[in-house]
């Protein structure tokens, strides 16, 4: 882990949330100059939606910016954990819903 952050995105589904958390991965991770990354996550739902989701998903448009954000000139491996092999990530899930909106980061584990 290089960076972490947690956040409140209010109401919604859970896939939304994993496929704005991506996006918002993926964006820190170029700012930041990295060019190999390997996301994981435990929605394989959201793994899905980014391999094949349809013109009519209401979650289409995270789905097109992890897409955009994907074809950039990097390496991006997409890979689902467990979420019990992936504490760090239940924790600052669960840290995030008490917090209030916006990105609060940690940059050490």
């Amino acid at each position: 882990m290089l960076r972490a952050s947690s956040r409140n995105l209010g109401e919604g589904s859970i896939t939304k949330a994993e496929l704005a958390d991506i996006v918002f991965g993926l964006q820190t991770a170029w700012e930041m100059g990295f060019r190999q990354v390997q996301v994981q996550t435990d929605s394989l739902s959201a793994i899905q939606l980014i391999g094949s989701a349809g013109e009519r998903h209401p979650h289409l448009a995270l789905v097109s910016k992890v897409r955009r954000l994907q074809a950039l000139e990097w390496q991006v491996e997409v890979v689902h954990v467990y979420r019990e092999g992936n504490v760090v990530a239940d924790y600052l899930a669960s840290l995030g819903h008490g917090r209030s909106p916006g990105d609060h980061f940690v940059d050490a584990p």
